[in-house]
């Protein structure tokens, strides 16, 4: 028997980490500008997620929800506060894909309605209803009935209004920046338009927070950047460091019936406290500031870097687009340059490097890349590069 990865494997095995760097086998150190897609939010074996996860662990590290979790409470009220959410409900699950796959359920229970509204290149994950949403029709098997299941384009209201106006959807879910898709950004301006019009045609809002969200791009949700809210707010990744969890955030005007959610694994002791120690560490250690700052510094240098098409992103969520294919790209910077990036399509390069990424990381990182494009004729013919 064998293991089947579900992406890309590549040829290091990875022995031990610490902060935002990865170590090889043989000590070889790399600068890790992925984050296990956005997972790692606070570093690598952070000294007190480490601690609390051993602690919790030497105390209980499991049992079902038929009981009493104080944990969750917790974590609930930890979280409301620093998302500015207080008066939201949460249900605590596994991954992204069965957060937003609550969140349709709940929508379609709420409203007593089945269609869904998603958005041109969005990913909401793997699971049966989430794949459906997905805009990658190569991921989506006949099994998996998308019937119910509509796109409109990102980032133009003109059609969204003429899709919503008949007022037969339950929900339009959409990721407030697109990750898998490219990282392109939705407007403030579209976003708020979204907020209307679900508004006024009782459609539940859906915003997919799994990779954007937990202070990546300088606020706690990328959406309120445009000082919006939705009915419902689906978050992962960075929740608990690595710990398998997620949470759907449900708004005070929807109130689930008990037996319409359920979750054998999901807010069990050991992932709760994990994650009551990743907010205390972005708080504490202000990374929601420093993902805004940093972020900010390394966008303005790589859009000086005139051999690339485009530069996308907010805070510390970035896409580095190429007008060629950046395999090689990628190649370089991780066997010659020791370090790992991620991709979003075949010219995108995506940076989720965790939250405590510094000016001197990314300094190295502008650094490799300068040296790659101005030695590689496939990057940098006729083309000038600049630093300050």
């Amino acid at each position: 028997m064998k293991p089947f990865s579900v992406f890309e494997k590549l040829a290091i095995q990875i022995d031990r980490a610490a902060g935002c760097f990865v170590y090889d086998q043989s000590g070889q150190a790399y600068l890790d500008m992925y984050g296990g897609h956005a997972v790692i939010a606070v570093g690598h074996t952070h000294p007190h997620i480490v601690e609390s996860t051993l602690r919790q662990l030497n105390k209980i590290g499991f049992y079902s929800n038929t009981i009493y979790n104080d944990l969750q409470n917790k974590l609930a009220d930890q979280l409301g506060l620093i998302s500015g959410y207080v008066d939201y409900g949460v249900f605590f699950s596994n991954s992204g894909a069965e957060a937003n796959e609550n969140a349709l359920k709940l929508s379609s229970f709420v409203t007593g309605r089945k269609k869904v509204l998603s958005l041109s290149n969005a990913f909401h994950g793997r699971t049966s209803g989430a794949v459906s949403a997905t805009d990658i029709i190569s991921i989506r098997a006949a099994v998996n009935d998308n019937r119910h299941y509509f796109f409109t384009p990102f980032n133009d209201p003109s059609s969204l209004r003429k899709q919503l106006e008949t007022e037969e959807y339950c929900s339009l879910i959409i990721e407030p920046i697109q990750g898998v898709g490219g990282i392109h950004v939705a407007s403030a301006a579209f976003l708020r338009e979204i907020r209307q019009i679900c508004t006024a045609t009782g459609t539940m809002l859906i915003l997919d927070e799994i990779q954007s969200g937990y202070g990546r791009t300088g606020k706690f949700f990328a959406h309120q950047h445009a000082g919006v809210k939705g009915d419902l707010i689906t978050v992962a990744k960075g929740i608990a460091n690595g710990l398998p969890m997620a949470a759907t955030l449900i708004s005070p005007d929807i109130t689930p019936i008990m037996g319409q959610l359920g979750t054998t694994f999901g807010g069990n002791h050991l992932a709760c406290a994990a994650a009551i120690a990743v907010l205390e560490v972005v708080r504490d250690e202000k990374l929601m500031d420093n993902a805004a700052k940093v972020g900010t510094f390394l966008m303005e240098e790589l859009q000086d870097m005139t051999g690339i098409a485009e530069v996308r992103g907010k805070g510390l969520m970035i896409g580095v687009e190429f007008d060629t294919d950046i395999r090689q790209l990628r190649h370089e910077l991780l066997f010659g340059e020791k370090i790992f990036t991620g991709y979003a399509g075949a010219y995108t390069l995506r940076l989720l490097p965790p939250l405590c990424f510094t000016m001197e990381h990314a300094q190295i990182f502008l650094r490799s890349l300068k040296r790659l494009l101005l030695k590689n004729d496939h990057y940098s013919k006729n083309r000038s590069y600049q630093m300050h």
